[in-house]
């Protein structure tokens, strides 16, 4: 198959979108198939670079949200383009000016049209006009409007599937997580020493937290919980990996709470070095909220690591056995749970659990899944389109 992936996010750009788009091209190409990224401009991408299959479209930073981009023209280009690449099904990963040009295409090649839903953007109301322009009503009418006559969409989760089915919309939805490729996960090497780095010997607990640095990931609860965390695992450190937009209101609070030795701040790394940091801890902690799916929770289980996280639908449902991992209520609960794991280790280890969860997180898994729903939208657009065409010659 010719595959079009149109999105307004994708490297260099850090985030789960664009991490969950590499490994679904890599999972398409390894099964032999061409995959083509329909994306926007980047300032640190060389516009002279050739990048193969890769078209990249004028772009500008998104509204309150600058290290994201948005397209302002190329509607006819990535036409012609997907024409001439003979695309066999366009597949969107945005809402916004990449997937409406996706959804253009699609229509006029006339195939098939996809959609993943990564985003619960009820959670990023606060980034347009701090709050006071955009209401939940907007996002299930901007939904609803996106996902109108798409053949299929990819939910990343039952929250998301649930939430889609709230707006009332009423294109087929599967729910496929996103995997990870379990190999580079688990690969270990002499960079495995990068606890010296930060000068952290082999002998300290610690905990570790890799996400955008953004105030809906509620960092500054898990920092909130660590001086009662440090009164039960007095020498524990916590790691933080990521930067965003409250990174200076976190580093305020560390120093506000005297826990400058405890607490490290690594800044934005590179993608490729992140199994690096995952390998350095005992234990991934989250106390997002904000999560459709989360990728770092995926990526620290295939890296050996536990994960203690926010209690809702989606990490209930992941977390299911104490082997893999627990969810917290509260900030008390949070403290209990986290220290147990450091604490008692040995008893939380299940090995068969893990493998199962593992084959579950896989990105064969995923893109197993995402090809057989490709094949089951080209069937039903044919036959929709069989259909319609019968009763136009009738």
């Amino acid at each position: 198959m010719n595959i079009g992936i149109f999105t307004d996010t994708y490297y260099p750009q850090v985030s789960g979108v664009a991490t969950s788009i590499k490994t679904l091209k890599e999972q398409l190409e390894s099964h032999g198939h061409n995959v083509y990224i329909f994306t926007t401009t980047d300032p640190k991408v060389d516009s002279n670079h050739y990048e193969r299959n890769i078209f990249r479209f004028k772009s500008i930073p998104f509204i309150s949200f600058t290290d994201r981009r948005i397209a302002v023209r190329g509607l006819f280009r990535a036409y012609q383009v997907a024409k001439e690449l003979n695309l066999d099904i366009v597949h969107t990963q945005t809402e916004f000016s990449m997937g409406w040009i996706g959804k253009f295409v699609a229509k006029n090649l006339k195939i098939p049209c996809l959609h993943t839903y990564h985003t619960m953007y009820e959670d990023y109301l606060h980034y347009v006009a701090k709050g006071r322009l955009l209401r939940p009503y907007h996002v299930k009418q901007m939904s609803r409007s996106f996902c109108y006559h798409m053949t299929g969409i990819v939910a990343p989760s039952e929250r998301v599937l649930n939430t889609l089915e709230g707006y009332g919309i009423k294109a087929p939805i599967s729910v496929i997580p996103t995997g990870v490729n379990i190999a580079k996960f688990q690969r270990r090497d002499a960079a495995d020493n990068w606890r010296t780095k930060y000068e952290i010997s082999d002998q300290i607990p610690l905990l570790l937290t890799v996400s955008r640095l953004a105030y809906e990931k509620n960092i500054n609860n898990l920092i909130a919980a660590m001086p009662e965390i440090i009164q039960k695992v007095s020498n524990v450190r916590l790691l933080i990996v990521g930067d965003g937009p409250a990174k200076n209101d976190l580093v305020e609070q560390v120093k506000r709470l005297h826990l400058q030795d405890n607490i490290i701040f690594t800044g934005e790394v590179d993608n490729e070095d992140v199994p690096h940091y995952y390998h350095m801890a005992n234990l991934f902690v989250s106390t997002s909220i904000s999560e459709s799916q989360g990728l770092t929770y995926i990526e620290a289980l295939a890296s050996g690591l536990q994960v203690i996280a926010t209690h809702s639908p989606y990490t209930d449902q992941l977390l299911d056995d104490p082997a893999i991992g627990a969810t917290f209520c509260d900030k008390s609960e949070l403290i209990d749970i986290v220290c147990d794991y450091l604490v008692n280790e040995d008893k939380f280890v299940n090995r068969r659990k893990q493998q199962a969860k593992l084959h579950d997180i896989s990105a064969d898994n995923f893109g197993d899944r995402i090809l057989q729903l490709y094949k089951e939208c080209q069937t039903t657009y044919a036959k929709e389109n069989q259909t319609s065409h019968s009763g136009e010659i009738s």
